[in-house]
Parts: C-alpha cells; sequence; structure tokens
C-alpha cells in the first residue's frame, strides 16, 4: 500500500486508537515516525514505544497515556505542514499551541524537536503537526 502523506497516517492511527479507546497502536516503521514518537513521549503525551521486528520493514508500537477517568491524554492531533503545502517558521515565530498546554512539532536542522525546545535553542523548522 502506497501513501502519500505518511506521517498524516501516524497520527489518523494515534488519533482513532485514543477515541477507541486502545491501549497501543502500530503502525509502519520510518526515521521520522520514530522521532515524532521520542518527542511525544518526552512530552508526556505517551507511556512508551517500541520498534518491533516482524521480518520485514518493521512496526512501531505506541502506547498511549489515560487520565484517571480513563480519558486520553491526546486531545487533539492536527497535521499542519503536508505534501501539497508545506509550513515554515522561523525561531521567533514559532506559535505556541493552546497557550502553552500543547506542543508544535517541527523538524529542524538540528532534529525533530518540540516547540519549546526550538525555541530555547533558536531554530526554525517546517511545522509537521499540533498535539493537545
Amino acid at each position: 500500500m502506497s501513501l502519500n502523506d505518511p506521517i498524516a497516517d501516524m497520527l489518523t492511527r494515534v488519533r482513532n486508537a485514543c477515541r477507541a479507546g486502545h491501549r497501543r497502536v502500530d503502525m509502519p516503521i520510518s526515521k521520522l515516525k520514530i522521532e515524532i514518537a521520542r518527542v511525544l513521549k518526552e512530552n508526556y503525551f505517551v507511556h512508551d514505544f517500541k520498534v518491533l521486528d516482524d521480518g520485514r520493514h518493521g512496526v512501531l508500537r505506541l502506547y498511549l497515556k489515560y487520565t484517571d477517568e480513563d480519558r486520553p491524554v491526546i486531545r487533539a492531533l492536527e497535521r499542519v505542514s503536508r505534501p501539497g503545502l508545506r509550513r515554515y517558521v522561523a525561531a521567533d515565530s514559532i506559535p505556541k499551541v493552546r497557550s502553552g498546554l500543547g506542543i508544535s512539532i517541527l523538524s529542524t536542522s538540528r532534529g525533530v524537536m518540540s516547540d519549546r525546545e526550538a525555541r530555547s535553542q533558536r531554530v526554525g523548522g517546517e511545522v509537521l503537526a499540533r498535539v493537545y
């Protein structure tokens, strides 16, 4: 199956799993998806992630996080930059998500990082997604 936007596919799988109340979600693996999963874990939106070997390309498994009332920690997950319209921001104009309650995931020259990390390192880049 050929995908035009594998990052949007990843975000959709996570969003659907959260809405369905699943504790984990599997998806095809790529280096960029692993980095996005790392940023989500560092910012406490997911418990953990693992790279599994399925004998072919590999599988990325995300373990989703829920509150005590069984509500998903990830309330919204949206793609910002897409193949048809790339969104780039400078270091001094990185937007805040929900007044700092959420994060933007950026792809910068120094790797994939959250908006807070990009502001502290004073680097801009492509805004991949928003999470809150």
